[in-house]
């Protein structure tokens, strides 16, 4: 019996010891499996990352470069903000989201493409799926979204290099060019329906470049709509960075003290004012935004669509009047945002030339009996 028990407890501990070298066995497996995986993984991050930068254009070029130097500027000058490691990572993810935005957009449709190339020709036309409709539309429109990104992050910049404020030297300007101080002089003339006209005015500066990008949009004429995208991102750019190393408060905050009441009027009164308690930034007044982002789209209509540039005229020389009549800017400001916009339509025109200016997704075109899918490059002709 002792032999009997000597030798299954003999042959226990085999087993055991062959369960434990399988076991062995099975984990170096598992890690050589993890281990071949890694480089896989990390070769099919970069194919994505770079077929997502394939499907940027003119406007992803400007506003990453933009993001990039100006966290260039945040790491230099760090110690000069209160919270530098969330403002990088709340910038890493806007240029992750565009970068995703722009690769899944152009995905979807590559696959519309091939889908359709498979089947069968019918004599009807073919239309994008509701996916397909959905991205597209966000992949268009979310530049308005940078814009309000940008503009409100400035609030936080404005001192990043200076820690002052720069109004005194616009103030001495303005009182040079017209022997005034231009905000003070005007509200001798305030009386609810001209402050109403003038907020009207000032309100306007939201509707130039959708109303712009609309047409363009709906009309399908994707090199004219990212052209006037591009325009503005150039113009704002160049302010956004000029209010980093010549930060200005505004007549608002600079005069708050000596003015002898608030504006009163009707409707886009309280509009504005709504608009400016939830959005007023301190600071990033020179040059000024509205006027570079008008200007920037006054050119753009005249390049694009003339008939709209004489419409938009008259309604954007109202507006820069409104910006200093409304306590917001000083005249140096609207004299910076017509150079700045004017730079941004410039420059703006020679990035467009560049080979894949517009971003490389493909986009359908109707015809009569099939559909015919085109690349949105840069030779598709305005229309």
């Amino acid at each position: 019996m002792d032999d009997v028990g000597n030798r299954n407890y003999r042959g226990n501990e085999t087993a055991l010891r062959w369960r434990a070298d399988a076991g062995v066995v099975r984990s170096e497996g598992r890690a050589a499996s993890l281990e071949a995986e890694r480089p896989g993984i990390a070769a099919r991050i970069g194919r994505e990352a770079a077929a997502a930068w394939a499907a940027c254009g003119a406007f992803e070029w400007v506003a990453l470069g933009y993001l990039a130097a100006s966290s260039a500027l945040i790491a230099v000058l760090a110690e000069n903000l209160a919270h530098p490691a969330r403002l990088f990572g709340v910038r890493a993810l806007v240029a992750a989201i565009i970068l995703v935005l722009c690769g899944l957009e152009a995905r979807l449709v590559r696959r519309e493409a091939w889908n359709s190339e498979g089947r069968e020709a019918r004599d009807r036309n073919v239309c994008p799926t509701a996916a397909q409709k959905f991205w597209r539309f966000w992949r268009h429109w979310y530049p308005h979204l940078f814009f309000l990104f940008c503009f409100e992050e400035m609030g936080k910049l404005v001192h990043l290099v200076m820690p002052g404020w720069q109004d005194a030297k616009l103030i001495a300007f303005d009182q040079w060019l017209t022997g005034v101080n231009p905000s003070l002089w005007l509200e001798r003339f305030a009386h609810p329906a001209l402050n109403e006209f003038m907020q009207f005015a000032y309100f306007t500066y939201f509707l130039f470049l959708p109303s712009l990008g609309g047409i363009l949009y709906f009309r399908r004429n994707w090199k004219g709509y990212w052209g006037v995208m591009t325009y503005s991102a150039v113009g704002y750019a160049f302010g956004y960075l000029i209010a980093i190393f010549f930060p200005v408060e505004s007549p608002w905050f600079t005069f708050a003290e000596m003015w002898h009441g608030d504006l009163t009027g009707g409707t886009f009164t309280a509009l504005i004012n709504l608009i400016e308690k939830c959005g007023r930034v301190h600071g990033a007044a020179f040059p000024s935004q509205h006027v570079a982002g008008a200007v920037a789209a006054l050119w753009g209509a005249w390049r694009h669509r003339r008939w709209l540039f004489w419409i938009f005229l008259p309604c954007v020389l109202c507006m820069c009047v409104s910006t200093v009549y409304v306590r917001n800017h000083y005249v140096a400001d609207v004299f910076g945002g017509m150079v700045t916009g004017t730079l941004g339509y410039v420059v703006g025109r020679w990035i467009m030339k560049a080979r894949g200016a517009v971003a490389a997704g493909l986009h359908c075109q109707r015809r009569p009996s099939h559909m015919v899918v085109v690349g949105a490059l840069e030779g598709v002709s305005d229309l």
